[in-house]
């Protein structure tokens, strides 16, 4: 199977180059090597490389800095989706294009499911959002939107990394406690695209994939520090106080409450994911052995 993958820099890109299984051919395309903005250029390698399968990771996810940078924002999240879109067409391969929960508002108190009205309150969360419709309008069913949240690695800059490098620096820190979501491991998505793959399922319609379980940020933030410091990656004595979204104001409108529900991801795949601390530990872990990490 000849897989093209795009946004191969990022969290979710290294954790599928780490998992690709046997009798993959991979072509992993960084910003540097594939600029999906520029249709020609996105015409020319699709017709060099003639992947069957294209996955897209690839994404402006600054989600503040999109609120004064919007034209970026959307010249990659809608305009890029959209060329790899059509550049997919063209050659009759299967797409999967990764998205984000921040298309809700937020204001349902039951997780969202794949069909859920989509709102988004942010300039990041609008450009996925239109994103997604684009891929729709170009190819219809013959695509797979894959929406995830709160994800981080190893690999990359992410919310955990942030947390550890904080609570090294600082005796207290204040963290959100009225936005709940799901945290993420990379990793957990890279093995369902990889299980669907491999099964030769119908990639088509949308799904959800995050780990199991729901947490606010500030429940993140403690798991962050309860299990560094067991496995020694923190060393001092932090205080972390829960806080609200008024009291650390934000350029970007997140969410309240982003969970999504995934049930039809696992079935089709026949596959579990970890609890979100479980795949902390695990992420942690990687951290404790500098060599896994990068």
């Amino acid at each position: 199977m000849r897989v093209l993958l795009t946004g191969a820099d990022g969290q979710v890109g290294w954790e599928l180059q780490r998992q690709t299984p046997l009798g993959v051919t991979l072509d992993a395309c960084g910003r540097q090597a594939l600029d999906i903005t520029d249709f020609s250029a996105v015409q020319r390698y699709f017709s060099q490389s003639l992947p069957e399968v294209v996955i897209n990771c690839a994404a402006y996810t600054a989600v503040d800095r999109a609120e004064s940078e919007s034209e970026r924002a959307f010249a990659i999240n809608r305009d890029g989706a959209a060329n790899l879109a059509q550049a997919v067409k063209e050659i009759n391969a299967h797409f999967i294009h990764l998205s984000t929960d921040f298309i809700f508002n937020g204001r349902q108190s039951t997780p969202y499911t794949p069909d859920s009205t989509a709102d988004p309150l942010s300039v990041y969360g609008q450009s996925k959002w239109q994103g997604e419709a684009r891929v729709r309008d170009i190819l219809g069913d013959n695509a797979l939107i894959l929406r995830t949240a709160w994800v981080y690695s190893s690999h990359g800059q992410n919310f955990v990394k942030t947390m550890l490098r904080l609570m090294r620096e600082r005796s207290q820190l204040g963290v959100v406690v009225d936005q709940i979501g799901t945290p993420t491991w990379a990793a957990t998505i890279a093995t369902l695209i990889w299980r669907l793959l491999q099964q030769h399922k119908v990639l088509q319609g949308t799904l959800h994939v995050t780990d199991l379980g729901v947490a606010s940020w500030y429940d993140f933030a403690v798991a962050i520090y309860q299990e560094g410091q067991r496995l020694g990656l923190l060393q001092r004595e932090v205080v972390i106080n829960p806080i609200t979204t008024q009291d650390y104001p934000t350029a970007a409108l997140r969410p309240a409450y982003s969970v999504l529900e995934k049930g039809d991801s696992w079935r089709l795949a026949a596959w579990q994911p970890p609890h979100w601390r479980d795949a902390l530990i695990q992420m942690l872990s990687e951290l404790a052995v500098p060599s896994v990490a990068s």
